[in-house]
């Protein structure tokens, strides 16, 4: 017992010894090469989710956020729209978002830059602009159909003005074209998981919170670690909620549509107090 217990440890020593002069000499082939320093990081300030995207989403770069309407995908936006305008710029170009439920998400909407515009290929141009710039933290854009003028053409533009700025870029929309999935290194897919109603089943229920489940599908800078539970609720000042249930919708559309107040314009509203 006592030789094996020796060898065992000895075996322990050269390992270690090993695996630091593979850091040392190798560091490109470790984890050590994935990490970010955090000025090169994005942090929506939800810790299982920045834990989950490799402690952040990653600047100069672009990212997906991928769900169908009301599945959470703007919470994570807004996120990092606050994050941004909590120190520089950020902007959102052809979404329309609710200005007060932006500023209760911690969005500072002095510094946000709004541009509405519908079609994609004015959207595209926006952002060139935007990007091109060099003064926005995080620009977020709908996910681009692809198109004439929408193609592989645009995004390799995006990216490569990304990458100068340092900017992070985020679609957000229900799938990402071949062409977005290729150029972002980043994506996220998000579903309902949970809704919590207060009050009893019927027209008169009252929308408390949800528990949206986002899953990174792909990163290039990071490795992956699966999935994070986000939870959200309410923003509104309201009394104590009463007799609150839980439904688990198994991210089925009609979980998600089952009430009228899920809708884009207040989900991410909900996220703001939870962390």
């Amino acid at each position: 017992m006592g030789t094996d217990s020796a060898s065992s440890r000895a075996s322990g020593q050269v390992f270690a010894a090993l695996r630091e002069r593979l850091e040392r000499d190798h560091r490109e082939a470790t984890a050590a090469a994935f990490a970010l320093g955090d000025e090169a990081l994005v942090r929506t300030g939800i810790a299982a989710l920045d834990a989950a995207v490799g402690g952040g989403f990653p600047r100069g770069t672009i990212a997906s956020i991928e769900g169908p309407p009301s599945s959470g995908r703007s919470a994570l936006a807004v996120r990092l729209l606050a994050a941004a305008t909590r120190r520089g710029l950020g902007a959102m170009v052809g979404i329309d978002l609710f200005p007060p439920a932006l500023a209760a998400a911690g969005v500072r909407v002095e510094r946000l830059l709004i541009v509405r515009v519908d079609e994609p290929v004015a959207v595209a141009r926006a952002a060139d602009i935007i990007v091109r710039s060099g003064a926005f933290t995080v620009v977020v854009i709908p996910a681009l159909p692809s198109g004439r003028g929408t193609g592989s053409a645009t995004w390799t533009r995006l990216s490569s003005l990304a990458h100068r700025a340092n900017a992070l870029l985020v679609a957000v929309g229900d799938e990402a074209s071949a062409e977005l999935r290729y150029f972002a290194s980043l994506r996220l897919e998000t579903t309902i998981e949970r809704v919590r109603w207060n009050g009893p089943a019927g027209h008169l229920c009252e929308l408390a919170g949800y528990d949206v489940r986002a899953v990174v599908r792909k990163h290039k800078r990071a490795a992956p670690v699966g999935d994070a539970l986000v939870r959200c609720d309410t923003f509104e000042d309201r009394p104590p909620l009463t007799s609150t249930r839980s439904v688990a919708t198994g991210g089925s559309a009609e979980g998600r549509t089952a009430c009228p107040e899920l809708v884009e314009g207040r989900v991410f509203a909900h996220v703001a107090r939870t962390h």
